[in-house]
């Protein structure tokens, strides 16, 4: 009864594909006691992101039975998914879910969103009943692996996001982001990922300038922050002490001589300035002023290469966490396979301790000498607990099985040479 990690990722399926096997929130505990009930017990979890979907299961099931059931439940025909997946098993089941859940299996390496996603794999699992002791143990494994990854090594500290790059740069100038007024110009998709860093930085005010002022309130809402057109930037700029920059224009929306104008209200105190656009929002000449640390997009992808290169340096010392985490699974795993055969062995060893004790105690009631009660206790006691042994080693002698004596010796400490 094993642990099967089964799945698609981006490595392996196309985003159309990945989004046909999705599974939606609301149905994944359906899902997952419908499956059960499909394979006829065993412990189940799903995994599903934009960029996966998997399928940890511990049981007796193969992963031929697991792409039947998956592509079915998705009303997929089966050759659809078999060049997509792929299928782990026992300890390589548990390294690829230790590897998942520290972000190293990610498309980008190192994210730590991917934990969230997986803690609530397992959280969801629970509340389904189809998470219990077994897959319960691999949980709690990748958990601890994850845990080691972040603290051990640097490969969460790289920004490897244009956006992240931004306010991880916008950090580095300044001693405290809660000080810090944040001008954004733009509502698109990078901008809103650069106020979602910015407000987990606990940046001190968010504004939002946009060419349309509804678009811009609707993202500010989601950040309580304020919003303002695009034309009013002149008025606001002398308040902001970070102007991060992305809209589709074509020419500049902020030139030198309006920078200028808010450095000297701001009496010459600094303002730190990134422009994503292509082509440029602002104009290169304000790069020329003093007072402005200013990074271009170009800039921003030195950083990430750079952050890149170091994430993969940590992700070597990463994949020996996870090895080293995987082999302490193995090992505890052996350790319990053999609880029940130790419980057996001691429940015949007390059997026939009781069975002689019983009959030393009713020899002296018979009037028996204890002396000799006890001599035959000791000698029936050990008479008993040799047949077995005793017998089994002459078979395996005969048989020429070295390695079953080798492992009595190696058991019982004895010295090899008599």
């Amino acid at each position: 009864m094993g642990i099967l990690a089964f799945g698609i990722n981006h490595t392996t399926a196309s985003v159309d594909l990945r989004g046909r096997v999705a599974f939606a929130p609301e149905i994944v505990i359906y899902s997952l006691q419908e499956a059960l009930n499909h394979f006829k017990g065993g412990e189940m979890a799903l995994l599903s992101t934009c960029n996966r979907t998997e399928i940890y299961f511990q049981g007796d099931v193969t992963d031929e039975q697991v792409l039947n059931w998956l592509a079915d439940h998705k009303g997929l025909e089966v050759d659809q998914l078999r060049d997509c997946y792929y299928c782990y098993r026992d300890q390589q089941a548990v390294r690829h879910i230790m590897c998942v859940a520290s972000g190293l299996d990610s498309l980008v390496l190192g994210e730590p969103q991917i934990f969230g996603q997986i803690k609530s794999a397992y959280a969801v699992g629970r509340e389904a009943g189809t998470v219990s002791t077994h897959l319960n143990q691999v949980f709690q494994s990748a958990f601890a692996a994850a845990k080691r990854v972040r603290s051990e090594t640097a490969i969460g500290q790289n920004p490897v996001s244009v956006a992240y790059a931004s306010v991880s740069l916008a950090e580095q100038i300044f001693s405290d982001l809660k000080q810090a007024n944040a001008l954004l110009i733009g509502a698109g998709e990078t901008i809103e990922l650069v106020a979602r860093h910015l407000r987990d930085k606990k940046v001190g005010s968010i504004t939002v300038a946009n060419r349309t002022l509804s678009r811009a309130q609707e993202l500010a809402a989601d950040f309580a922050a304020d919003a303002i057109l695009l034309s009013d930037i002149h008025d606001y700029l002398p308040r902001a002490d970070i102007v991060i920059s992305s809209t589709a224009s074509q020419l500049p929306v902020l030139g030198k001589g309006a920078v200028e104008s808010a450095l000297k209200k701001r009496k010459h105190k600094p303002i730190f300035m990134v422009d994503i656009a292509v082509p440029r929002d602002i104009e290169p000449e304000v790069e020329m002023l003093d007072d402005v640390y200013l990074y271009t997009v170009d800039d921003l992808q030195e950083v990430i290469q750079d952050n890149l290169r170091a994430r993969q340096d940590a992700a070597n010392l990463a994949q020996e966490i996870v090895d080293q985490e995987a082999n302490s699974w193995s090992r505890q795993q052996r350790s319990l396979a053999v609880v029940d055969t130790i419980r057996a062995f001691r429940d015949s060893v007390e059997k026939i301790r009781d069975e002689e004790v019983d009959k030393a105690l009713q020899a002296l009631q018979r009037g028996q000498e204890s002396e000799a009660v006890i001599e035959t206790l000791a000698r029936n006691l050990t008479n008993k607990l040799m047949h077995k042994p005793t017998t089994r080693l002459k078979q395996a002698s005969e048989e020429g099985r070295d390695d079953t004596i080798s492992a009595t010796q190696d058991l019982f400490g004895l010295d090899k040479k008599r």
